[in-house]
């Protein structure tokens, strides 16, 4: 009889824990599905993403400012943070991770076919060749404006050593003009992420399967868009001198003009995020 009675109690708690995990399972579906369409609505609206861009600008004007009012002494100051290490250092790396895989969902289920989605997937390819131009393009300017020193107790003392190879194999310290990568870089994937996932509301407005990986995937780079937006206003704040962040922020948004601003516009290119992904409506036929 406490046997039976034991199996009894047990069989209960299966089914009460099984019924729970329905009823979690049933939760986190309704709280992706909304997100992810509360999160597309917003990326999608052309105003917001025009505001996006003053965002990102008064950022870096405006947001060296807040070092007078913020700890100095907090974790983000440090340039050995796990933030900084992690995700600054590749925010490259793990911007193709995570758009690709949006992108390579997107594109194929709208499409169907491999060579549309290998065209796509084509502006990640130019964006990480603009990455490697810019850092090497801002090595060439420190080289360029540089000189060698050689640090004292007194302070500094100059050498006409060149170069910096020789100046670095003397041990010394060479010291020009730095454009900021971490600011251009995070600036760069900002408006690359804002373009490409402004996407997913025309994809979701066609009633294109949208199933939870796609939505999962999709809200994943909403927060490393979020995650990237933070960790900006964390370097203009602590890192760096104040035209080197302007700088690097303004050739982050060139480089975003003269790609997605201008060059994806033109037939012979990757094409604009959503090109070639939508059947156009009648109206539209009419009027072409």
């Amino acid at each position: 009889m406490e046997r039976g009675g034991v199996g009894r109690a047990g069989a209960r708690i299966r089914a009460l824990l099984g019924c729970l995990v329905k009823v979690l399972l049933w939760v986190a579906s309704v709280l992706l599905y909304f997100g992810s369409e509360q999160a597309a609505r917003l990326l999608g609206s052309p105003c917001l993403r025009r505001l996006y861009h003053a965002w990102l600008a008064a950022v870096v004007i405006f947001g060296p400012l807040l070092q007078f009012h913020v700890n100095p002494r907090t974790i983000f100051a440090s340039h050995g943070n796990f933030f900084n290490i992690k995700f600054v250092n590749s925010a490259w790396g793990w911007t193709c991770t995570f758009l690709g895989g949006f992108v390579l969902l997107v594109v194929f289920l709208a499409t169907r076919r491999v060579a549309v989605t290998a065209r796509h997937l084509s502006r990640l390819v130019v964006g990480a060749a603009v990455w490697r131009g810019a850092g090497r393009a801002f090595l060439l300017i420190e080289d360029l404006t540089g000189s060698c020193f050689e640090p004292l107790p007194q302070g500094l003392l100059l050498h006409e050593l060149p170069d910096r190879r020789s100046c670095l194999a003397a041990g010394h310290q060479w010291r020009g003009y730095t454009v900021s990568s971490h600011t251009f870089l995070l600036t760069f994937c900002c408006l690359l992420m804002a373009e490409e996932a402004a996407v997913f509301a025309k994809y979701l407005a066609h009633g294109l399967p949208a199933g939870t990986p796609l939505r999962l995937v999709f809200l994943l780079n909403v927060l490393l868009l979020g995650l990237w937006n933070f960790l900006l206003v964390c370097t203009v704040i602590y890192f760096h001198q104040y035209t080197h962040k302007v700088v690097g922020a303004a050739v982050g948004t060139f480089a975003w003009y003269l790609t997605y601003g201008s060059w994806y516009h033109q037939p012979w290119s990757p094409g604009s995020p959503g090109h070639g992904l939508f059947p156009r409506s009648h109206s539209s036929r009419k009027h072409n």
